[in-house]
């Protein structure tokens, strides 16, 4: 007889949303992002981007340099 499965409240079904926070240092967390969205914005390794508080939420852009 098979065993009926169930998932806990807290568990998500699409794994592309949802993220753990790590710690890395003392002060420091990172989050990863799924590749896909990587490369639907066209980001590369080591690519600078902006990370800005925006009232509970965090929004991560690319970096834009500015030209004198």
């Amino acid at each position: 007889m098979k065993r009926k499965t169930t998932k806990k409240p807290t568990q998500v079904a699409d794994s592309e949303t949802v993220r753990k926070l790590t710690k890395t240092g003392n002060y420091t967390y990172y989050v990863t992002i799924p590749r896909s969205d990587i490369t639907a914005l066209g980001w590369r390794e080591h690519q600078k981007v902006t990370v800005q508080r925006d009232g509970d939420s965090i929004v991560i852009r690319d970096w834009k340099a500015k030209r004198s």
